[in-house]
């Protein structure tokens, strides 16, 4: 018996020594358990309240939302905000309408009463491009004489430039101006001393005092102008024109602004002659013909082009059935498709009229295109008849009414057959031009704008209003491509530049990689708002030749206008009452954009996108339904119809909203309301968040203004201190006649102007036009006279915002003077000195910023708070107000921080910004009323983390992080990763954390990308197009040689390492060190260079040019997934199945993430937030605009379409033909040589 008991325990200790031998090498198979989840647990709550009590104490949150307690909270009415917003934007469009129309009415009547007067060639006046300032060195008047023109046979005539004062203006964008004159742009392909030219400008000048009297009366006008039809602007008031452009490309009558006005909508088709003649300089000179027709068409235009030769082409395969809008993206397809054409055999003229005549039949019937004007522009060295049969068929069924104008462009300086092309032209309504140069290609091509005026002249009385498409001011869409080809340059010097000093180590894959990257990097670079350009829309109206001589030529004497500049629409729009993350937008009868928050005109901070002003609403609209890229809900679809059709309406959407320079993304559900802006073709629509956008705060009667003015509360004493300011955006009260340093300083002056008595609050921000007041005013007075603006109040205040502020700058004043900040008190010095706190900041949903910084005792210090000010002053448009509010509804307490992206890459202190949301609750309803927050040195959080977690992050087995709601790094063992999206730091744990719907994947598509086509043709059968393709090919291997050597001698250069140094080294070393090249590379030709390792590097350095390409791009963004009680987080480690551990950090948006490091990592896993190419599936010949043209969405057409005129038929003007006498020489010598001969 004892001994079977004995043996049992025997057995029992083998048993269990035979369980801890196999447990043992587990325990080293498994490292992951190490990972204690308790203990992790433990450190994120730790954190978690540290953090949290250091916010709480810091920003005073409970105090701040005890201080709006005496506010109430309403609900926020869609419908009527945006009635009233549109009525505002009306009445002020209506304004604008008013001074083009004076200066119109000005510019006939005063063309008319000088029609008699004689040119003066030697008239003096105020040049744009000319005229001095006083100081300015004159020019020394030439002697002798001036050369003769060759062009006029008239001597060249030297006029001495005029002498103006210049005064920088900021609503002008403190350009410097002149109120007193008007100064003249006349484009470089124009001659200022022409006849026809210097009388438009001699009588032109009249303009002025009606330039100044609609100044007077509107002192909001922007840039008016008056656009000759014989080249010149005329713009009040005067300034220089900009001279940091390589070329003035500039002309008023290839802007869209001119032409809309001077034409109605247009179908047009291009043909262009393909036969074998048309080379060399034909070709040439008929390329930039096509070029230049394509510059006069606008976004209510449609065209497109064929070749012909034994067929008929389109230039564009999958265009071929259509006319296609003139966008500028649509614009850019066609011209890139003209350049690669080559002409081959002879030219069938019947074929490709027909083609062209049967395609306008089509779209007319079918209600596409401009559905107004039609023509057909015919570009050709000569036709072999006239085709009348094909003409009589098609234009001729309904005289004398012909439906569409034929052009006709006559190539080459010795050309045969010009009597068949011209009779085409005159014949159809049209005009018929021989050009033989291509410096004349512009003002020829430009006779085409008169004659499809010609039923608007010969109407007279009626002048349509044009709005235009948002645009760039002065510039011009070829400059983008010019300042491209700039940057690459830029790039190439500072590559070959670079391997002087690095050498092989450039060519490096981890180098190679590094520096594509950072390029990349910059042209993702894509600001909303910019002050590079000013974007604007334009309203002008024709103006006509009223002479009675004139209806035998139905002359247009040019276009009056005046700028709207978006930004002071914007300001209409009243972002106050629309709350945070509410915000509004126009669209346009196309479709398009005027503006949006999402409108991304630029990229690389200062290059103009190729497509930028057609931006359908619908591209940056991006409903929340996982479908893919353009397939576009049919929800959204019949909104969009019904915005462009100017209804009135209302609707929710569930959207992705990204922000934060595209890199963070949130889903959310929004309201919609929309309205018509009348006599306009604009509809505007605003929106705002249901889940907080529902209701705002307001204030009680007892805190209006007037009332705690007559209690004897000072309202200057409310914003005492230098500690604040107000979001500079926002109109607030605005004076018409005076300008003031800051938004600050101008509220403080009309707060005392609110304390006087007498004060009374304008009942709207624009003024009435005068003669509406006149109306008005004579119905209701025998005087007759009625009071200009000046003799009104020329301020205007919005008195909802200004309760507001004032409300809210009284009930938080306490914050920047708050004695507690500097007391010293020991809990605060702890926090101060434990965490580096630099800052507390306060944001009102009013648009009052306040804040105190902790480096300074001084209350009133000179300098204080610039540091957060100058980028902090916009309230609820900055980020973090936007996420504290977001994050309020994931939970109530929490906070919200965030770091700078790639701030690790920095030598400089990182700053956590920390941000939490104040609501206001009154009966059910709840409003965000403010936004709390601070920041501390993220060195004082990772010292936290580290004395929190000990050393147990920093052995070599385990890796802890801390991620934000976005999956962007806050702490990380290498500091080098702050701020970097971590699914490129640790791609395969980033994608088991979406597995385990920790995060959640949302992709956002750029409809607004900008992509980089090789302008190098790698077809070989271009090889066979000319011979002297191998002839380049030489003289490409010389320049390549030629740089070689250069380089090498380079070497031997003193000072050009210092010199490479200063200019082009990276002051931060952002960028990590080269490695050290390989020992081999030091082995060849005793310095390191051998011949295979120089053939290399040519050819990475070699300059290989792109063009931009508009083009469509997706980023896969992140999000937490907030449901409450997420199991994830109740998971443990399990070996290396599950390597990690995360939890939530309490009243925070972050996470802790511990991973083990023993276990393998799969590097090949690599998630990243950075934009992708869409693949769309094309074919070789297809592109992005072939895509969309095949889904082109609705569109309304311009409610103003003159496109006959019953006397139209008795003008016989319609061009000169061909002079023989300029070839009698040659054909005299011609028949003197064949008599000798």
């Amino acid at each position: 018996m004892a001994w079977s008991r004995l043996l049992a325990w025997w057995r029992l200790c083998l048993g269990l020594l035979s369980v801890l031998v196999c447990l043992a090498p587990c325990v080293n198979l498994q490292p992951a358990e190490n990972i204690n989840y308790n203990l992790v647990h433990s450190w994120a709550d730790k954190l978690g309240m540290e953090l949290f009590h250091l916010g709480d104490f810091i920003t005073r949150r409970k105090e701040v939302q005890e201080s709006f307690k005496d506010a109430k909270v309403v609900s926020r009415n869609g419908a009527s905000i945006v009635d009233s917003m549109a009525k505002e934007i009306e009445m002020m469009m209506d304004l604008k309408v008013s001074a083009v129309r004076r200066i119109m009415d000005t510019a006939e009547n005063t063309a008319l009463s000088h029609q008699n007067d004689m040119a003066d060639k030697m008239f003096s006046y105020y040049s744009a491009k000319e005229m001095l300032e006083p100081g300015d060195p004159v020019p020394p008047i030439p002697t002798p004489a001036p050369d003769m023109d060759k062009d006029i046979g008239e001597p060249l005539i030297y006029v001495q430039p005029k002498v103006v004062v210049l005064e920088p203006r900021p609503e002008f964008h403190n350009t410097p101006v002149n109120f007193s004159v008007s100064s003249v742009h006349v484009p470089v392909n124009v001659f200022d001393r022409a006849p026809d030219v210097i009388k438009a400008i001699q009588w032109s000048e009249n303009l002025d005092q009606i330039f100044r009297d609609n100044y007077k009366n509107d002192p909001t006008l922007s840039w008016q102008f008056f656009g000759s039809s014989t080249g010149f602007m005329r713009q009040f008031p005067a300034s220089k024109w900009r001279k940091d452009v390589p070329v003035d490309l500039y002309d008023c009558r290839l802007r869209s602004w001119y032409m809309e006005a001077a034409t109605s909508p247009k179908d047009i088709v291009i043909l262009m002659d393909g036969s074998g003649s048309m080379l060399g300089q034909r070709l040439d000179i008929a390329k930039h013909v096509v070029n230049t027709i394509l510059d006069t068409l606008g976004t209510n235009d449609f065209v497109n082009i064929f070749t012909f030769d034994k067929e008929v082409s389109p230039v564009v395969p999958c265009f071929e059935d259509t006319l296609i809008q003139a966008n500028l993206g649509n614009i850019r397809e066609l011209k890139e498709g003209i350049e690669l054409f080559r002409p081959k055999s002879i030219a069938n003229y019947t074929a490709a009229l027909t083609k062209a005549f049967e395609l306008l039949e089509e779209t007319k019937l079918s209600s596409r295109g401009a559905q107004c004007n039609q023509a057909i522009m015919i570009i050709g060295d000569g036709a072999p008849e006239n085709n009348r049969e094909v003409f009589e068929l098609h234009n001729w069924r309904d005289p004398p009414y012909k439906p569409v104008r034929v052009f006709t462009y006559l190539i080459g300086k010795e050309v045969a057959n010009w009597d068949d092309i011209r009779w085409m032209a005159c014949e159809n309504q049209g005009y018929y031009v021989h050009l033989s140069d291509t410096a004349e290609v512009r003002e020829m091509v430009l006779n085409y704008i008169p004659v499809m005026a010609r039923p608007l002249v010969l109407g007279r009385h009626d002048h349509p209003v044009i709005w235009s498409q948002v645009y760039a001011d002065i510039e011009d869409t070829k400059l983008s491509d010019y300042l491209w080809d700039i940057n690459q340059c830029e790039y190439q010097k500072a590559d070959v530049l670079e391997y002087w000093q690095v050498h092989d180590r450039m060519l490096e894959p981890s180098e190679m990689h590094r520096r594509k990257y950072r390029r990349m990097k910059e042209t993702w670079n894509q600001p909303v708002d910019s002050n590079v350009y000013q974007f604007m829309t334009t309203v002008s109206m024709p103006i006509y030749d009223r002479r009675e001589n004139a209806t035998r030529i139905a002359n247009i004497l040019g276009v009056a206008g005046t700028d709207v500049p978006i930004n002071e629409i914007k300001k209409l729009l009243s972002p106050f009452t629309l709350g945070v993350n509410g915000y509004a937008f126009i669209v346009t009868n196309n479709g398009y954009v005027l503006f949006h928050p999402d409108f991304r005109p630029i990229f690389q901070g200062y290059i103009l996108k190729p497509a930028y002003n057609s931006v359908d609403m619908i591209e940056v609209e991006l409903l929340d339904d996982d479908r893919p890229a353009r397939d576009f809900n049919p929800v959204l679809m019949t909104i969009r119809d019904s915005i462009i059709n100017q209804s009135t309406g209302s609707k929710w959407m569930l959207v992705k909203n990204h922000f934060d320079e595209m890199k963070r993304v949130a889903r959310i559900k929004r309201q919609y309301y929309w309205t018509a802006i009348k006599k306009t073709p604009f509809t505007l629509v605003i929106s705002y968040p249901e889940q907080y956008g529902v209701s705002h705060m307001d204030i009680r009667a007892d805190q209006e203004i007037h009332r705690i003015s007559i209690k004897g509360t000072n309202l200057r004493s409310v914003f005492s201190g230098k500690r604040w300011k107000i979001h500079p955006d926002w109109l607030f009260c605005k004076h018409s006649n005076r300008t003031f340093k800051t938004p600050e300083i101008e509220l403080l002056y009309f707060l005392e102007r609110m304390s006087e008595p007498g004060w009374r609050w304008p009942g709207s921000r624009s003024a009435m036009p005068p003669e509406h007041a006149a109306a008005m005013f004579s119905n209701n007075s025998s005087t007759g006279r009625y009071p200009s603006i000046n003799e009104k109040e020329s301020y205007y205040c919005d008195r909802q915002l200004m309760q507001a502020l004032v409300f809210d700058a009284r009930v938080t004043g306490w914050f920047s003077n708050n004695t507690s900040f500097n007391s010293k008190d020991d809990k605060g010095n702890e926090f101060k000195q434990r965490f580096g706190v630099t800052v507390a900041f306060l944001a009102t949903h009013s648009g009052l910023t306040r804040w105190h910084e902790f480096h300074s005792n001084a209350a009133e210090e000179s300098g204080v708070g610039e540091t957060f000010s100058q980028n902090n002053t916009r309230a609820i448009d900055e980020i973090w107000y936007k996420r504290a509010v977001d994050q309020h509804f994931v939970r109530e307490e929490s906070f919200v921080y965030s770091v700078p992206f790639d701030a690790g890459e920095s030598n400089s202190e990182i700053l956590v910004t920390a941000s939490h949301a104040v609501f206001h609750n009154e009966g059910g309803k709840t409003a965000p009323a403010a936004v709390v927050g601070f920041q501390f040195q993220h060195s004082a959080l990772y010292k936290l983390f580290h004395n929190i977690t000990g050393n147990a992050c920093a052995v070599d087995d385990k890796d802890c992080y801390i991620l934000d709601n976005n999956g962007y790094v806050i702490i990380s063992t290498r500091v080098h990763e702050t701020g970097r999206f971590f699914g490129e730091v640790n791609g395969a744990i980033m994608k088991r954390l979406l597995e385990e719907n920790v995060y959640r994947q949302v992709t956002v598509y750029d409809y607004q990308a900008v992509c980089f086509e090789s302008k190098n043709d790698n077809n070989a059968s271009s090889m066979l197009l000319s011979p002297l393709f191998h002839l380049l090919r030489v003289g490409k291997w010389l320049l390549h040689t030629a740089l070689w050597y250069i380089v090498q001698l380079l070497q031997w250069a003193p000072g050009v390492s210092s010199h490479y140094a200063d200019m082009y080294g990276d002051s931060n070393d952002t960028e990590p060190p080269p490695p050290e090249p390989h020992p081999e590379h030091h082995a060849r030709n005793g310095n390191g260079h051998g011949k295979k390792d120089d053939d290399l590097w040519l050819r990475y350095l070699t300059l290989h040019r792109t063009r931009l390409k508009p083009c469509d791009m997706k980023r896969d963004l992140y999000t937490l997934f907030n449901e409450k009680d997420n199991v994830v987080y109740n998971m443990t480690a399990h070996a290396c199945e599950r390597p990690f551990v995360v939890l939530p950090i309490p009243f925070s948006n972050l996470i802790l993430l511990v991973i083990d490091q023993l276990c393998p990592r799969d590097g090949s896993v690599v998630l990243t937030v950075n934009p992708q190419p869409i693949d769309y599936h094309l074919s070789v010949n297809d592109s992005l605009a072939c895509y969309k043209q095949a889904r082109e969405f609705n569109r309304m057409r311009p409610h103003s379409c003159i496109s006959r005129h019953a006397n139209e038929s008795g003008i016989k003007l319609c061009g000169k033909a061909c002079s023989v006498y300029a070839n009698l020489g040659l054909l005299l010598l011609c028949h003197i040589l064949s008599r000798w001969l």
